[in-house]
């Protein structure tokens, strides 16, 4: 019961959510431009993206270096076991997956920009988590799952109900995910010590505190001008407006980071709570927008 107690939390629930909500968002936008819903390809993809980011997770874990615990205080063999366990489900929600794409291919709901898109997803998380490359810890991974999550998940629930890429998403991914970054660096000063102590590379200690803080005040500040900048490519504000309704949660968040780097006393968990919001709730009004059009 504790190992899957483990397993549970090191699947990052909320980045299942997450992933969750991006993909619906990605299936709103098809449904906006007039695409009917196919309910099977719809549920089939979002099984298949929830599970790509499971393994992202899990496997992230799977090869974490020796020297780090997984559970405090863990013995030798009950790491291992952990580990052992997380790598079975990975292998198994990656199997899924592979069963899913089948089922559409067979039934001619896989076209080519979808395919291409789910073996970047694949890509995308062998990338992050297995060696040699393993970006996770080593200054990248913050850019990867926020790719992820902000980018490919949306992008191919879109393509399996529309079949064909359309800018739109550029006009709606690219801002998400550069917020989606901003949000994953704001959570690098919150596990900053445990960093440091396992000598993990993470995109806050490759930039340093003092180039990272201005960074993530301008991903937030590009994001949102990039949203407002819709109308230039012909798609009315009206659309995209309920994205602003968090703006309140941006510049908060760049007033806790600018308060950190002034030397105040961080409030860790509400930084993660209003991190975590910021994207969440900004995913989330945009679903909305799209779904309720």
């Amino acid at each position: 019961m504790q190992r899957l107690i483990t397993i549970l939390r090191l699947s990052r629930p909320i980045y299942l959510l997450l992933a969750a909500l991006t993909y619906v968002l990605g299936s709103g936008i098809a449904r906006f431009l007039g695409k009917p819903q196919i309910p099977a390809v719809f549920w089939l993809g979002l099984i298949g993206a929830c599970l790509a980011q499971l393994s992202m997770s899990l496997l992230a874990e799977v090869f974490r270096p020796a020297n780090e615990s997984i559970v405090q205080g863990e013995s030798i063999a009950e790491r291992k076991s952990i580990r052992d366990a997380a790598l079975n489900v990975s292998i198994g929600a990656l199997a899924a997956d592979a069963v899913i794409a089948f089922l559409l291919y067979r039934d001619n709901h896989l076209p080519p920009p979808a395919l291409f898109f789910l073996g970047l997803s694949l890509l995308t998380v062998i990338v992050y988590a297995v060696p040699p490359l393993r970006l996770f810890d080593k200054g990248f991974g913050e850019f990867l799952v926020s790719i992820h999550l902000a980018y490919l998940i949306p992008s191919v629930a879109f393509l399996l109900q529309f079949g064909n890429y359309h800018q739109i998403m550029t006009v709606v991914a690219v801002p998400l995910t550069l917020l989606a970054v901003a949000v994953f660096l704001t959570l690098d000063f919150v596990t900053f010590s445990d960093d440091i102590k396992y000598e993990r590379s993470t995109l806050l200690s490759r930039l340093g505190w003092e180039r990272a803080v201005p960074l993530h005040h301008g991903l937030v500040i590009l994001s949102y001008v990039l949203f407002g900048a819709g109308p230039l490519l012909g798609y009315s504000l009206a659309l995209l407006w309920p994205v602003f309704l968090t703006l309140p949660f941006g510049l908060l968040q760049i007033y806790f980071l600018r308060n950190i780097a002034l030397g105040a006393r961080p409030l860790w968990t509400l930084l993660t709570a209003n991190a975590f919001a910021l994207f969440g709730l900004t995913a989330y009004f945009l679903t909305l927008a799209f779904w309720l059009r």
